[in-house]
C-alpha cells in the first residue's frame, strides 16, 4: 500500500545558518540532515513517498528543495516560502519550479495574533489559491481564531493545519484548542496533519495514551477523509525515533477501517496536494 509522509524537513547548517536551533534543548538535532539520511528509517516504516516542508523563511531554500525534489524518487512534492505579503507574490510562485505543492509561513512565530487577517497577507493567500496550491498553517493554539476568520473568508484555498496547531499535550489541557479545531474544521477547506504530537508532549516520558485525546479530537471533527500522517522528522527526533512516530500513529488510528486508515496513510494528502 502506499504509504505518504506528508511533512518532513531536511537543512544543511554548512549551506545556511538555522538560529532556531541555537537554544540548548534543540542540541540534538543540531546538525546537517539530508533525504539519505531519511531514506532509511522511512522505508522501514513502510513510507513511500513524503512532503518535504519548508524550514526558514528563504526563498533560496525553497528553490534548493524543488531541486532536491526533481532528483528524488521519495519526495512527491514541497510546500516552500514565500514573502505573502510582497506585491508580486503571484509572480514569484509562476517563477518557480516544477514540484511546489503548497507554500507555508511561520504564523506560530508573528507576534500578531491576527497575522492571517492582515490585507497583505489575504492578497498573498490569494496568489497561493489561484495558483492552485496548498497554504500550510503553522498556528499555535492562540492564533486558531485568526485561522478560522481566513478559512471562513477564503472558501478557494486549500489549508492544511499542521501540528494538530501545537496543542499543549504535555500539559493534558484540552480546552480552548479542542473547541477551535470543531470550528476549524467545520469548514470543508482545511486538512489537518496527524504530526508533531511527540514534541508537544514530554519528550522524555510521553505513552501514546498521551496522545489520543487531541488525535482523537482531529480525527472526529475533520474525518480520515481530511487527516493526514506527518512525522514531522527530524523535528522529532527530539522526543522519539522515526519508526516509533510512525508506530504511535498506527496505533492512534488502530480503530479506523482499513479504507479509513489508507485516506490517513496516503489518500489525504494526495488529494490536499494534488499528488499524482
Amino acid at each position: 500500500m502506499d504509504r505518504i509522509d506528508a511533512h518532513h524537513h531536511v537543512w544543511d547548517l554548512a549551506a545556511r545558518s538555522h538560529a532556531w536551533l541555537d537554544p540548548e534543548p534543540m542540541a540534538p538535532i543540531r546538525r546537517t540532515f539530508t533525504l539519505d539520511d531519511l531514506a532509511g528509517p522511512a522505508a522501514a516504516a513502510g513510507v513511500t513517498r513524503t512532503v518535504l516542508v519548508q524550514v526558514l523563511s528563504d526563498l533560496d531554500e525553497t528553490r534548493e528543495f524543488l531541486a532536491l525534489a526533481a532528483s528524488s524518487d521519495l519526495v512527491a512534492g514541497v510546500v516552500g516560502w514565500i514573502d505573502l505579503t510582497a506585491p508580486d507574490a503571484a509572480d514569484t510562485l509562476a517563477g518557480l519550479p516544477g514540484g511546489l505543492v503548497g507554500v507555508r509561513h511561520g504564523v506560530q512565530s508573528e507576534p500578531d495574533p491576527d497575522w492571517l487577517t492582515r490585507p497583505d497577507v489575504r492578497r498573498g493567500l490569494a496568489a497561493v489559491a489561484a495558483a492552485g496550491l496548498a497554504y500550510d498553517l503553522l498556528t499555535l493554539p492562540h492564533q486558531l481564531p485568526a485561522a478560522i476568520d481566513t478559512v471562513r473568508a477564503m472558501p478557494e484555498l486549500t489549508f492544511v493545519l499542521d501540528h494538530l496547531s501545537k496543542p499543549p499535550i504535555a500539559s493534558g489541557e484540552q480546552e480552548p484548542w479542542r473547541s477551535r479545531i470543531r470550528e476549524l474544521a467545520a469548514h470543508p477547506n482545511v486538512y489537518c496533519k496527524l504530526s508533531g504530537m511527540v514534541t508537544e508532549a514530554d519528550w522524555a516520558a510521553w505513552q501514546v495514551a498521551d496522545l489520543r485525546p487531541y488525535a482523537e479530537t482531529v480525527l472526529d471533527a475533520f474525518g480520515p477523509e481530511r487527516v493526514m500522517f506527518g512525522s514531522d522528522w527530524p523535528v522529532c527526533l527530539l522526543a522519539a525515533e522515526y519508526e516509533r512516530v510512525a508506530a504511535a500513529a498506527g496505533e492512534l488510528c488502530a480503530e479506523l477501517t482499513e479504507g479509513e486508515r489508507a485516506e490517513v496513510f496516503a489518500g489525504t494528502a494526495r488529494r490536499a496536494y494534488r499528488i499524482s
